[in-house]
């Protein structure tokens, strides 16, 4: 099989570099591939998923309409073993093997699991697939008492879903806070207090010593001798990119596949976008940043540089932007905490906190919980450089109308 433009993945970037090679290029074979037995959908929707808020058949991205409008192969339970960049061809674990002129590697990423003595002897669940997401919901509906392991956002959505649906939840995390990617520790007290009051235990600063098998659940043993039993472990230890198919294919990795600012990897005709690329940092350095505006931006790029759209824009490098809800509060952290020759401003009270970074007049970074701030304008604000010098009094105390008015300013 062959096609001029061969896209591995199916969610995010892969969807909008299809988008942008169809806006130069209408009639170009066009092969998306995906390991996935479904039509596309956002890793976003699983909590959902898990809840019950959604269905599995309705949250797709896309339809087969859409990939027949387009003229778009779409092809699932496609799994990609190896690339042999030399043949431009992909080999699939049928054997299938696939020619292209130009390839987009969209994989994005897997659960990292930690290396915990008993984990591989017992029965547990991860959240990755939408497969995870409905074993996991059927699961929760047969347990009286779960773990999660890992207090990062997909963990904690998940013990917020048990601890709604009457379960026991024990969350066990290594660092000393919850979310301590995303917030301070002030910030992550508040989050933590508000599941402690919903009937979750939360056990920071705590890693799994040893787990085994108890009936159909498990016992663990805590870093401190402390026992804690479950009918159900979730297992939230963190992602790692989808490379393991580029052993020996001679493409550029570390955290993930090493990309330029247009996304090219260092193969000819060969991209990277999304959760599984490493790219420029804001701040320098290159990182994976595993949100859903960066793999979009990612996407639109990679696949209008495969289509050689002259317009084509580099990126401007990687800045984080999270929303998280949780028992009807919420939470936004963008950019960085911190740095040096940074001023830091803080407010908040018992149940809401606020957190402005700043250097030089520019905004680094903000974390706001139940202080709602727009997070799409304070990022970008970040992105563009906005001198706020003229008007930093003004945004330290009301950040959400300071923003929104020097964007509407920006976007004229």
């Amino acid at each position: 099989m062959q096609s001029k433009y061969l896209i591995v993945g199916s969610s995010h970037a892969a969807l909008e570099a299809a988008t942008a090679i169809r806006l130069i290029d209408a009639d170009g074979a066009l092969t998306l591939l995906t390991r996935d037995a479904r039509l596309p959908y956002s890793p976003t929707i699983l909590p959902y998923v898990v809840s019950g808020r959604s269905q599995p058949d309705n949250v797709v991205l896309r339809d087969e309409a859409y990939f027949k409008d387009n003229k778009i192969a779409f092809v699932p339970g496609a799994d990609v073993v190896a690339l042999d960049p030399a043949q431009s061809r992909l080999r699939l674990a049928s054997g299938e093997t696939w020619q292209y002129e130009r390839l987009l590697i969209a994989t994005g990423a897997a659960p990292m699991l930690p290396k915990v003595a008993g984990l591989k002897d017992v029965p547990f669940h991860v959240l990755r697939s939408m497969d995870d997401a409905i074993n996991l919901r059927q699961a929760i509906g047969q347990a009286r008492s779960a773990i999660v392991l890992g207090a990062g956002l997909i963990g904690m959505h998940a013990a917020e879903n048990m601890a709604k649906a009457k379960i026991a939840v024990t969350v066990v995390e290594l660092q000393p806070h919850a979310l301590a990617g995303y917030f301070e520790p002030k910030a992550s007290a508040i989050i933590e207090r508000t599941f402690a009051r919903n009937g979750v235990t939360m056990l920071m600063g705590q890693t799994f010593q040893s787990v085994q098998r108890q009936g159909a659940g498990c016992l663990a043993t805590l870093a401190d001798g402390t026992t804690v039993a479950a009918d159900l472990l979730l297992v939230c230890t963190g992602v790692k990119p989808n490379t393991g198919f580029l052993d020996a294919s001679g493409i550029e990795t570390d955290a993930g596949i090493l990309v330029d600012d247009l996304m090219r990897t260092n193969l000819p005709n060969v991209w990277a976008a999304g959760d599984v690329a490493q790219a420029r940092g804001f701040w320098g350095g290159k990182v994976v940043n595993g949100i859903l505006p960066n793999a979009v931006e990612q996407g639109r790029i990679a696949g209008a540089g495969m289509a050689d759209d002259a317009g084509v824009q580099p990126f401007p490098g990687a800045v984080p932007l999270n929303t998280y809800s949780f028992f009807g509060q919420q939470a936004i952290s963008v950019g960085r905490s911190g740095g040096p020759g940074s001023e830091v401003a803080e407010g908040g009270s018992e149940d809401s906190y606020r957190h402005i970074v700043l250097k030089d007049g520019h905004l680094v970074g903000i974390a706001t919980i139940n202080d709602f701030v727009d997070a799409g304008i304070m990022w970008q604000l970040i992105l563009r450089g906005t001198d706020l010098s003229p008007v930093k009094a003004e945004f330290i105390a009301n950040p959400q109308l300071t923003g929104r008015r020097l964007m509407s300013q920006l976007w004229r």
